[in-house]
């Protein structure tokens, strides 16, 4: 059987052109490589811990390109954000599309560890687990996760607070969202952040799903509230608009894959 892995140049995912968007969250197989002219960062890490059932999650192989590195014919390049959202449900865990993003937050993290933070000596990998390990100092460093919190507000009329990010495709909203600080709990970020940008205070705050994000490393923490006081108004720095939306009357929503989808989806549901 041949190794399969997955191929990354910088926020994308490569594969060949012949290969469906539908089996895009599996392995290609990894002598590929030797299509590419410039050499690539070829490393393997271990899958997560064994499942529920007992099953062994198997390592992961995956060749990481320079930007520079031209694609060869019959090659193409898909960003992985946009991959996500043509998949169907939430990637997360051992299942293919968790494969993916595992491979892809451990792949941009090595781009971005190749030097010591403390003396500035050459990285390279420890041995026994992922990490980095400095031969001049012995310092060692972890994959970064940075935890972020994202909240599905709902008032007394049963509507929920969607807003539109500057940074988002013209007309979408979605979900207000923002790391967490030093210091601070989860929910005491979740409502800072609605504070900030919104100018409304909440209450009733409970966890509901999470996922990993790595876009560049994060961990979503996805959130419910119950709007608690104060007036909508858009910070106008980061939030361009924000209204309560009824089910009946929604705007262009966030894609599937991402938890503010699938926040959005229990709401309709009636199963948040």
């Amino acid at each position: 059987m041949r190794r399969g892995a997955f191929f990354f140049q910088g926020d994308s995912l490569l594969l060949p052109a012949d290969i469906p968007d539908s089996r895009m969250d599996r392995e290609i197989p990894a002598d590929l490589a030797g299509q590419f002219k410039v050499p690539a960062d070829t490393f393997e890490i271990p899958g997560l811990a064994a499942s529920p059932s007992g099953e062994t999650a198997s390592a992961i192989a995956c060749v990481s390109l320079s930007p520079d590195c031209p694609l060869p014919a019959g090659w193409r390049a898909l960003q992985v954000r946009r991959a996500l959202s043509l998949l169907d449900g939430m990637a997360g865990g051992n299942g293919p599309a968790g494969r993916l993003l595992r491979a892809f937050h451990i792949a941009q993290w090595r781009r971005e560890s190749r030097f010591c933070g403390s003396c500035g000596a050459a990285n390279t990998d420890a041995p026994d687990e992922v990490a980095r390990l400095c031969p001049s100092c012995g310092r060692l460093e972890f994959p970064r996760i940075a935890p972020a919190v994202i909240t599905l507000i709902i008032n007394d009329e049963g509507q929920a607070l969607l807003a539109h990010n500057r940074k988002f495709t013209p007309g979408v909203y979605s979900l207000i969202a923002g790391f967490a600080e030093a210091g601070e709990s989860l929910e005491e970020a979740a409502a800072r952040e609605i504070r900030e940008e919104v100018n409304i205070a909440v209450r009733d705050i409970r966890y509901v799903i999470s996922q990993p994000w790595p876009f560049p490393h994060s961990l979503m923490l996805g959130f419910s509230a119950r709007y608690a006081s104060g007036t909508i108004r858009p910070d106008g720095e980061e939030i361009a608009d924000a209204r309560w939306f009824g089910k009946d009357a929604l705007p262009a929503l966030p894609g599937a894959g991402s938890v503010s989808r699938c926040l959005i989806n229990r709401w309709l549901a009636g199963s948040l």
